[in-house]
């Protein structure tokens, strides 16, 4: 029984922020009791906490070796697994624990999600369904049928889903949330947004305001920076621009919610820029609000909004003076604690406000700067016999029923085009066979179409634009970094503005990017134009070639990639935002 309450004080420390004490607890009680189970299991627990997944899988192996009929520590090795991002390992593992225990519930859960990973969506449908049969109505069990749905490109079947399982748990914040990421894929009216918003919200008692802090509107502030992705990620190269170019007003503190990378290169980048660093994805969310509080941060900026990863429950009882929210996110995050959400007058032109819960800060010309790979390869124009080929590297989940009528209509101008589409979801056989569906609904010959999933790295992913003459971009969830990258490759990217998809942030990221670039003419406003615009760009072979040749000087010189001005923007918009807040009082 003693070791029972010093491995339950281990696990209620680390949640706490006192990891270490808790990872030095249980090594001294494995040194008495080398073998035991709970022991062993509990330390690979705070291991992959910590974020030292080898120490973790090391532990879990060795309970698996003392106990090796234990279903559990089957399962918990898979969890380990899953965390270290070995997926088809953590697969082995439940299967393993199955098969020692049939029906294993956790054991079915972990398998649903890790299928997921792994590329086998519909296996991973079936077994949240087997777990839903055995267990009805477990919160994480469906979410798990959602994720699969998800990764299928089955958003209506997923949203049903949530539909039902939101009757169940009315007020359950996460499944809201989970809501509200998938409804950026769908062509739905501003009210359809603003009622899941508002429902967002209501999980919530509103916060109450930070009433007693320095209202002085221009003395130096404490900035506190949350993101899950301060490492090797699409949003830390959108971020890198401001760590260039901080103010010597504003003191920088990493709040890093992803377990830390200590080889990522762009983590050591970061650390580098903003020398107070705090690893907090080990804390749980009442530690991480103390740990914001105990830095005295005036201004809190998170970067996921309900991306993964993101800690937007820790601020529910506002740990900063002013929140603000940026990069991370294509939408409102509907949180009552956050203040403030940094935008451009092209995502999110006057008028947007009703559909939004923040007050909307504009960093024209563009929220965004992009810093492209130091290793991207040089631009390449297609071989000469290539036939006519328009692509998309955006995420599968972004290829919409009016995103395929676009392209159709795209490649009915250009008689004899092919499509080359490249997301990494397109590894998995049902969500193939899924977009060969919805393809075929839309009227485009598949014989016509190229579908590409993995490649090993960023150069290799880049390359592949030698193959392309012209991006084509989706609706109503619009291209970010592959918009850029296309660019940067010299492909010029077709974008559409169509409402109503067209009316809302999500699809007018791509429009706000290339007007920074100074590609304004890629930008349609109808589907009609966008068919001109993209067999114009096809069939113009000189325009072409000059595009391929120019578009990296041109960009150089831009808005889009000028980090000092962007700087001065980001933190001008924070600025901006601290002197009103200081003004309200309350």
């Amino acid at each position: 029984m003693a070791i029972e309450k010093t491995l339950d004080r281990a696990l209620q420390d680390a949640s706490q922020g006192r990891l270490q004490e808790a990872i030095e607890a249980v090594r001294m009680t494995l040194r008495r009791s080398p073998t035991h189970p709970l022991a062993m299991r509990v330390m690979g627990q705070l291991y992959v906490q910590a974020g030292d997944f080898e120490q973790a899988i090391h532990h879990l192996r060795r309970a698996v070796a003392a106990h090796p009929r234990a279903a559990d520590a089957q399962s918990n090795l898979g969890n380990a697994l899953m965390s270290a991002g070995r997926a088809h390992e953590a697969v082995a593992a439940y299967r393993k624990s199955l098969e020692l225990q049939p029906n294993f519930i956790p054991a079915l859960i972990g398998l649903s999600g890790a299928l997921t990973v792994a590329g086998d969506a519909a296996g991973a449908l079936a077994a949240g369904e087997l777990c839903a049969k055995l267990q009805p109505n477990q919160l994480d069990v469906d979410l798990n049928r959602v994720d699969a749905l998800d990764v299928m490109d089955r958003h209506d079947r997923a949203l049903a889903l949530l539909d039902e399982i939101v009757r169940r748990h009315p007020f359950d914040a996460s499944v809201h949330a989970r809501r509200l990421l998938l409804l950026n894929y769908q062509a739905c009216s501003r009210d359809t947004l603003a009622l899941a918003l508002r429902d967002y919200g209501r999980c919530f008692t509103p916060p109450a305001p930070v009433k007693h802090f320095d209202r002085n509107p221009d003395r130096p502030l404490r900035v506190g920076i949350l993101s899950p992705d301060l490492r090797t990620h699409s949003v830390a190269f959108f971020f890198d621009a401001p760590t260039r170019h901080i103010p010597a007003d504003m003191q920088l503190v990493a709040f890093a919610s992803s377990p830390s990378q200590p080889n990522d290169a762009m983590t050591r980048m970061f650390k580098e820029r903003i020398p107070e660093w705090v690893e907090v994805s080990h804390l749980d969310d009442d530690a991480l609000d103390a740990a914001i509080r105990a830095r005295r941060i005036d201004v809190l900026v998170e970067l996921a909004g309900h991306s993964t990863g993101n800690r937007l429950r820790a601020l529910d009882r506002r740990p900063a003076p002013l929140i603000v929210t940026a990069i991370g996110h294509p939408a409102s995050t509907g949180h009552p604690a956050v203040d403030v959400r940094l935008v451009d007058s092209i995502t999110d032109p006057p008028g947007s406000e009703s559909a939004c819960t923040e007050r909307l800060q504009r960093m024209d010309p563009c929220f965004l700067c992009y810093i492209p790979p130091t290793n991207a390869p040089e631009p390449t124009l297609p071989a000469a016999d290539a036939p006519l080929t328009f692509g998309s590297f955006n995420l599968s989940a972004k290829i919409s029923a009016e995103t395929l009528r676009l392209w159709r209509m795209a490649m009915d101008a250009v008689p004899g085009s092919r499509l080359l589409l490249k997301s990494r979801s397109l590894g998995d056989a049902a969500t193939r066979e899924s977009l060969h569906e919805r393809m075929r609904a839309a009227g485009i010959d598949e014989s016509r179409v190229e579908l590409l999933a993995f490649v090993k790295g960023i150069d290799e992913h880049l390359a592949l634009y030698s193959r392309i003459h012209v991006a084509l971009d989706t609706t109503p969830y619009s291209g970010t970094t592959t918009t850029c990258e296309a660019l940067w490759m010299g492909v010029p990217v077709v974008t559409p503005v169509i409402s109503p998809a067209g009316d809302r942030h999500s699809a007018r990221v791509s429009a706000s990017l290339l007007r920074a670039a100074g590609f304004g003419e890629l930008v349609a406003e109808s589907p009609e134009d966008f068919a001109r615009i993209a067999a114009r760009c096809a069939t113009d072979d000189a325009w072409r070639t000059a595009f391929r040749r120019d578009a990296r000087a041109r960009m150089q010189v831009s808005p889009l990639m000028d980090t000092r001005a962007y700087a001065e923007r980001f933190f001008g918009a924070l600025r901006a935002s601290w002197r009103a807040r200081c003004e309200v009082r309350g």
